[in-house]
């Protein structure tokens, strides 16, 4: 598929890190956006509620 299993065992642990970090900024990133588009309404609905 891409050839990853000939670099040296240092090296695809290096990018199986890199990739699970850049999973969680861009995980975290998403669920602040959602959460600044959702959260305003939820919190108004139950406050009035």
């Amino acid at each position: 598929m891409l050839g990853l299993d000939t670099l040296s065992p240092t090296v695809q642990a290096t990018l199986l890190v890199a990739v699970v970090l850049v999973e969680a900024i861009v995980l975290y990133a998403g669920y602040g956006v959602v959460e600044r588009a959702v959260a305003p309404p939820v919190i108004e609905r139950l406050g009035n509620g």
